[in-house]
């Protein structure tokens, strides 16, 4: 994306240490997230020892940061090592709901990082967790690409299991009912009864632990939750407040999401 075809920010506020870009629409706010996380990967990729590795959340919230970043010139994709954040626990392989297949038809097969990490909702899920937790403490997450969801939550840290002091990396959670009802509102199930009722899940601490966090929230359903995240105090009644902490994040909202 070329610089000079960006849209400015309606706004741009700094909430504690955060700062948060609003935009005119989706696609505004998309198109600028992508060339913030582009210009990061092109930065790190300048040191031509240095292999970036990324955490991505799959969510229809992050449809225009994804469409933006396929279209970034000067990635070495092959130097990128790209985890996500949850799964399922027990969805079929074939499911079109599954995570790791949504960010390989959105993301994984388009820009072919070099190495792709997905967590398996099918495998033992003790070991699981134990396994995709030493992959990801190899080394430190240069970039998290993040939402949040309905309830607040970042990942699947709902706000009855989420833990800022969690010792674990990854966890296996019951999912609260309205997370699982914002997954049939954003058209990924018919039906409450169709979505999983567990998942495994990065850990608040692990995400924070990211050492840039690129936030992305648009929309009129997700204004309630924004609100909260920016202004109550700092809890796992709403998990995102966490996010105000970190000394590296940059979040990207839209008018339809973002009040006063």
């Amino acid at each position: 994306m070329n610089v000079d075809d960006l849209v400015e920010p309606l706004e741009t506020y700094i909430v504690e240490r955060m700062p948060v870009k609003v935009y005119g629409d989706r696609d505004q706010m998309g198109a600028a997230a992508a060339a913030a996380v582009g210009a990061r990967l092109r930065h790190l990729l300048q040191d031509s020892e240095h292999q970036v590795r990324m955490v991505f959340a799959a969510a229809p919230s992050q449809n225009e940061l994804y469409e933006g970043l396929v279209r970034e010139q000067g990635i070495d994709w092959s130097r990128v090592c790209a985890f996500h954040m949850d799964e399922y626990i027990g969805l079929a392989d074939t499911a079109p709901q599954r995570f790791g297949r949504y960010l390989t038809e959105r993301l994984f097969s388009r820009v072919q990082p070099g190495r792709v990490e997905l967590l398996d909702g099918l495998h033992d899920v003790e070991e699981e967790c134990r396994r995709y937790g030493d992959l990801l403490r190899a080394a430190p997450i240069d970039i998290v690409c993040l939402g949040i969801g309905e309830n607040g939550h970042i990942a699947f840290n709902d706000p009855p299991v989420a833990d800022f002091e969690d010792t674990r990396v990854v966890k296996a959670v019951k999912l609260d009912e309205a997370c699982r009802r914002q997954q049939v509102n954003d058209g990924c199930f018919e039906r409450l009864d169709d979505v999983p009722v567990e998942a495994l899940t990065l850990t608040v601490p692990s995400l924070m632990a990211g050492r840039e966090l690129f936030a992305i929230v648009p929309g009129a359903s997700k204004r309630r939750a924004l609100a909260a995240a920016l202004h109550d105090p700092i809890s796992t009644a709403c998990p995102a407040t966490i996010l105000r902490t970190h000394p590296g994040i940059t979040m990207f909202t839209d008018r339809e999401a973002y009040s006063l």
